[in-house]
């Protein structure tokens, strides 16, 4: 299944602000998660929040075809 992902920050200069990833039925955030990492090579990105369908996530929540998932990671500010 295509998964449409909006980034954000950090995560946005690495792969631009919106990608379609393609995960297996049942994936969750984690794996998600994992895919994008590994897609970054040697780049360290900061680890995000995810909002699925523009609600906060937990890494064991299952992923829908069709979901939105925006990736935010922290942001410093003074």
């Amino acid at each position: 299944m295509t998964i449409s992902v909006l980034l954000f920050a950090s995560w946005a200069d690495a792969f631009g602000a919106r990608l379609a990833v393609e995960l297996p039925p049942g994936a969750r955030v984690a794996d998600l998660l994992h895919e994008l990492q590994g897609r970054a090579a040697s780049r360290t990105l900061p680890a995000p929040m995810v909002a699925v369908n523009q609600r906060y996530a937990t890494l064991d929540q299952v992923i829908q075809l069709g979901d939105e998932v925006a990736i935010v990671p922290p942001v410093a500010g003074g």
